[in-house]
């Protein structure tokens, strides 16, 4: 692509790239399990409590874990009774977890519902824009190596400072509320035909409906798309489930909400610590 020197700002500001840069962090992973009752309860109590130690065991490790944390919440309605959500540095070691946890006796008594595989992601929209502009002020081709420098010195600065909040602790709230969700791309609503600069003002403003929540709630967002069948999971931490549908339904009146979003499953759960599993399973 050409060099857009001295060109008039709107239509340099046509040549500028329309994908928003993202940060990625923490690999994450969701699994949500069935208890095979019948089979267990066929169990003598004593093979119970050792099934269940050892499941309990290893999933406090899991807890501990330094790479990232694990949680275990117990699931609300018929979608199963177990959801575990895993926070780990690479999926390589998430596919650890995965195997570590089929290799329990407790396995052989839960059968997966359904899961859900992404990356911590922040969006930047708005440093997007901005460094696209000053790149583009500066003659610098998009994509040319000066233009690839350039990026990348933003989104190491950007990594470093967001550190936290790519590679976030479990939060510690007692209800988890998980869903999936796309931006429509239908013939009369695309998210993706939109111009950048109108992306990033709705994101603006759903945003600022989040925020007006951030001492009751804790909202993770991170990327699938490539990875599984929607194209974020949004993880929502509170210690009053009120919260989540006070929040969801206001959000549900800003733009970027009511005109593309797109909902999946809703997963609601309350949290049972690895040294509870043992009289949950009781």
């Amino acid at each position: 692509m050409a060099a857009i020197t001295n060109a008039p700002p709107e239509i340099a500001t046509q040549h500028l790239p329309a994908v928003p840069l993202t940060l990625e962090g923490a690999s994450m992973l969701h699994q949500m399990l069935r208890v095979r009752w019948t089979a267990w309860k066929q169990l003598a109590a004593s093979e119970r409590a050792g099934i269940a130690r050892e499941a309990a065991d290893a999933l406090a490790e899991m807890e501990r874990e330094p790479s990232g944390q694990s949680a275990v919440f117990s699931l609300l309605g018929h979608k199963g009774d177990l959801i575990l959500v895993h926070f780990r540095h690479s999926f390589v070691e998430l596919n650890q977890v995965e195997r570590q946890l089929a290799g329990l006796r407790l396995w052989d008594y839960l059968e997966p519902t359904s899961s859900y595989l992404s990356v911590v992601e922040l969006g930047l929209y708005e440093s997007s824009l901005k460094t696209y502009g000053a790149l583009a002020e500066r003659g610098i081709a998009p994509f040319s190596p000066e233009w690839t420098a350039g990026i990348e010195e933003v989104m190491a600065r950007q990594r470093e400072a967001m550190a936290p909040r790519l590679f976030p602790d479990m939060p510690p709230h007692k209800y988890l509320c998980f869903y999936p969700m796309d931006r429509k791309r239908g013939e009369l609503k695309n998210w993706y035909r939109l111009p950048m600069a109108e992306r990033q003002r709705q994101m603006h403003e759903h945003g600022l409906v989040g925020r007006r929540y951030a001492g009751e709630v804790k909202q993770i967002i991170s990327g699938s798309i490539g990875f599984d069948d929607w194209e974020w999971g949004v993880d929502l931490f509170a210690d009053d489930p009120l919260v989540f549908k006070r929040l969801i339904y206001e959000m549900r009146f800003d733009e970027v909400s009511a005109d593309y979003a797109l909902f999946g499953t809703f997963y609601v759960g309350i949290r049972c610590p690895a040294s509870e599993l043992a009289d949950w399973l009781g």
